[in-house]
């Protein structure tokens, strides 16, 4: 009997961890990352980067307003990168999200709030776990409107008193966008026991919860559950 449950736990395991790699192996071959141009009818777009892509969809696709988050590589003269060569360093790209959001329901200041919440905008050499200029933070522009309201927002946190290091995500003006791999994409539905995994070890939420407390939740109108 104890062998038979032995086997079903390896069959389990190879399921959670095996399957994923794999198909993510089969996906992933040959991908070339195409830019994103198109912006839909009725929204803008925020260009966000902090660190693993993977953390960075869940806050800003259950805001109400939100049409979809991309996730993706920005920042570099590499054309058409792939996650094995941005993930090794050395393109100038880093992970970053594209939020698509109705300016009439959220507004960008209120995307760059949930922004600051997300992350440590005090690390230079990346977020939490994930080390290497490719993992570390960035507001990308889309216009100069977007740019005034994000020196505001972050000489805002600067002087809140909430960190005794150097705000350092830097602001910087928006590039060339290259999808990732569509494995990446809601990675935290598609294998959510991975990604409950991963980040309940990253060091993440640990960090969140310190720093902002009973502040790390914004008040603002959510989706309703599907």
């Amino acid at each position: 009997m104890k062998k038979w449950w032995i086997w079903i736990g390896l069959i389990v395991l190879i399921g959670i961890f095996a399957v994923p790699e794999a198909y993510a192996y089969l996906t992933k071959r040959n991908y070339e990352s195409e830019a994103v141009e198109e912006i839909p009818d009725g929204y803008e777009v925020a260009t966000l980067a902090g660190g693993c892509f993977w953390c960075m969809e869940p806050p800003f696709e259950k805001l109400k307003g939100v049409k979809e988050v991309v996730s993706g590589y920005t920042g570099g003269e590499v054309r058409n990168p792939s996650y094995e060569e941005v993930s090794a360093g050395g393109t100038g790209h880093i992970e970053s999200v594209q939020v698509y959001y109705d300016p009439e329901v959220v507004s960008y200041d209120q995307i760059l709030d949930v922004f600051w919440r997300q992350i440590n905008p005090t690390d230079d050499e990346g977020q939490f776990v994930d080390r290497g200029y490719q993992y570390t933070t960035a507001i990308f522009y889309n216009n100069e409107q977007q740019k005034e309201i994000a020196e505001k927002s972050k000489q805002a946190l600067a002087s809140s008193g909430r960190f005794d290091q150097e705000i350092v995500t830097p602001i910087r003006e928006a590039e060339a966008f290259y999808k990732a791999e569509e494995y990446h994409q809601d990675y935290y539905k598609k294998n959510k026991f991975r990604y409950d995994y991963y980040r309940g070890n990253s060091g993440r939420d640990d960090y969140l919860d310190r720093t902002w407390g009973t502040d790390r939740e914004l008040d603002l109108p959510k989706k309703e559950a599907s």
